[in-house]
Parts: structure tokens; C-alpha cells; sequence
């Protein structure tokens, strides 16, 4: 199973998206400061996340809410999260 998730900065608010097959590992390894993009951001807490069968589908899930649309649609469908 690929796993897409969302975590959600408690120090600046701001939103790291990335994909990876053990979601639970990925949190702690964030949160230790093990991954260079989120190390000076911590910490972090999962916000969301889709479950993908195929490790194609999840990439191509990850790049597309990277992107302006996908950050876009990601925002309206937690909305109630984010503006709390």
C-alpha cells in the first residue's frame, strides 16, 4: 500500500505533501528532523491522507496535489481544518 499524505506545520501552518509505503514511520522521521524539506519546520502532524494500491497512482496523486490546481483543490476540501 502507497500512502499520500499531508502534514499540517504547528510552527508556521504551512503544508508539506509526500508519499511513502509506511505512513506511520514517514511521521516519526519528520518529526525527529531526519528529512531535510520539513527538519526546520517541525513539528508536524498528519492532517490527511489517501491510500493507493498502485505506487504509480500515488505518485502521480503527489505530484498533482503539489501542483497549483491540486494545492488548490487540497485547500477547499480542508477548509474546515484550515481555517480554524
Amino acid at each position: 500500500m502507497q500512502y499520500v499524505y499531508v502534514l499540517q506545520s504547528k510552527l508556521d501552518k504551512d503544508l508539506y505533501i509526500g508519499c511513502t509505503n509506511d505512513i506511520k514511520k514517514r511521521l516519526v522521521l519528520h518529526n525527529a528532523k531526519k528529512v531535510n524539506s520539513t527538519k526546520k519546520r517541525t513539528p508536524l502532524v498528519l492532517i490527511y491522507y489517501e491510500a493507493f494500491i498502485n505506487p504509480t497512482d500515488a505518485f502521480n496523486r503527489e505530484i498533482f496535489l503539489k501542483s497549483g490546481w491540486g494545492r488548490n483543490n487540497l485547500r477547499k476540501l480542508l477548509h474546515n481544518h484550515l481555517h480554524r
